[in-house]
């Protein structure tokens, strides 16, 4: 068989692009209008894309007012509120949806994400993240974030307890014979025990084991700590290597450190995030890029640029080159992604800043045929497994897509006309993890 893209569809929860809700097409409530969010996960769902993938954020964004106010993201769902919704009105696109390790409870996520691996039948998917705005540290009774690295050996063992509370469960456990009346087999379910530095927890979980296992375990980040534990946990990959160059290094690197914690490369999927703009013509394309970028509001540049390095920019002469810069203690992924774009394209930071404020990821632009072309370029030059779908507006940049994209790309055999498996393992080509009692 050919090897196919693997598609995801962000959701934060409708896109990155700064300005996505002032498109005229666009509703400016999409973030919190179910019939919105229904109706695009059943879109995505009848193109066959994988998985939906929501963000979140635990916090207001930590920004000037001047740009907070210009910005959707003041108010968005839960996704563990959302994703039950849709596992309701959907029945083979997967669901992944954010839980934060840094100020969340691990008993808590193990038991959710179990349910809604449940109550979807096998669909879900953690995205593992360690929550690096300050703002969130405020609302939940600390002075600071946690330091970067603290925040990964918090996430670690998280994972453990998250897991181990999972294969607490044997997948035959559950009994339900009604001639004996026994429910369960007790010797089937075993208590954690687990007494470590950040947490204690004795188990077992009150919900079965889940449909797949465990639900599929998603990352994203840059940094060597990302990277590594990336590397040893993470079914998929999410990177914002915006260059073929770049996205092939990320590859390389994330799939040796695979292969070096003894784990199949092939079951670690990577999917660099990825913003189309599709047009019937090349300059059709072009036009409508150009025209997302001038709705985005000068207020908004340098705030964003701020979060994409650690760092505030406005102390910066706008119209000079990047200076050094020193070690961040939020994103540090992300500052190095966007330090070498500057130093790549040798950009000011007024240039810098303006493409912060649209997205700050991977853009591919063109006619159906040239993404097609953009896409297997990566797909089998070994820089991508498939792309976290990034759309710059609601409806629009979704119907381009599935309208115009996913027939080329099917046509070409790049990606699937029909979902092979009911769950979102079996469809990604990821095997069941095996319980360890």
């Amino acid at each position: 068989m050919n090897k196919r893209l693997i598609l995801g569809a962000f959701m934060r929860p409708i896109s990155l692009h700064t300005a996505w809700w002032k498109h005229p097409q666009a509703a400016p409530d999409a973030n919190m209008s179910w019939p919105i969010l229904k109706d695009l996960a059943l879109k995505l769902e009848r193109a066959c894309f994988d998985a939906i993938f929501m963000a979140d954020h635990l916090a207001v964004m930590s920004m000037p007012q001047s740009a907070l106010r210009r910005s959707a993201t003041i108010t968005s769902f839960d996704p563990l509120m959302v994703m039950p919704a849709l596992a309701a009105c959907t029945s083979r696109i997967g669901l992944i949806a954010t839980g934060s390790t840094s100020y969340e409870e691990p008993y808590l996520v193990a038991r959710r994400f179990a349910s809604l691996d449940h109550l979807s039948a096998g669909r879900a998917g953690w995205n593992i993240v360690t929550t690096v705005n300050p703002e969130a540290a405020y609302n939940f009774g600390f002075e600071s974030a946690a330091r970067h690295a603290d925040r990964y050996d918090r996430a670690r063992e998280f994972f453990d307890v998250v897991t181990g509370l999972w294969d607490g469960w044997d997948d035959d456990a559950l009994l339900m014979d009604k001639d004996s009346g026994i429910f369960f087999d007790p010797a089937k379910v075993r208590a954690l025990n687990h007494k470590g530095r950040f947490f204690s927890v004795k188990g077992p979980l009150n919900v079965a084991r889940p449909v797949q296992g465990w639900p599929v375990i998603t990352l994203a980040g840059g940094s060597d700590a990302a990277r590594q534990m990336g590397a040893e946990k993470a079914d998929l990959f999410f990177s914002n290597s915006s260059t073929f160059d770049t996205a092939r290094a990320f590859y390389a690197d994330v799939k040796a450190r695979a292969c070096a914690a003894g784990r199949d490369p092939d079951q670690l999927k990577i999917l660099p995030a990825n913003q189309v703009y599709v047009g019937r013509t090349t300059a059709e394309a072009h036009r409508k890029k150009a025209f997302m970028d001038d709705l985005v509001h000068v207020d908004s540049h340098l705030p964003n640029l701020s979060l994409k390095l650690g760092v505030d920019a406005s102390q910066f002469d706008l119209d000079k080159p990047l200076p050094e810069l020193p070690e961040t203690e939020r994103s540090k992924g992300h500052q190095q992604e966007w330090v070498a774009l500057a130093r790549r394209e040798n950009l000011t930071v007024r240039e810098l800043a303006r493409r912060a404020a649209r997205s700050g990821i991977g853009e591919m632009i063109g006619t159906p045929g040239e993404i097609a072309d953009q896409m297997e370029k990566w797909l089998l030059g070994e820089a991508c497994d498939g792309f976290i779908m990034v759309f710059h507006s609601a409806p629009e940049g979704h119907d381009d897509f599935v309208e115009m994209v996913v027939p080329e790309l099917q046509r070409r055999g790049l990606f699937r006309t029909r979902y092979e498996d009911d769950t979102l393992r079996g469809n990604l080509g990821l095997s069941r993890p095996r319980t360890h009692g």
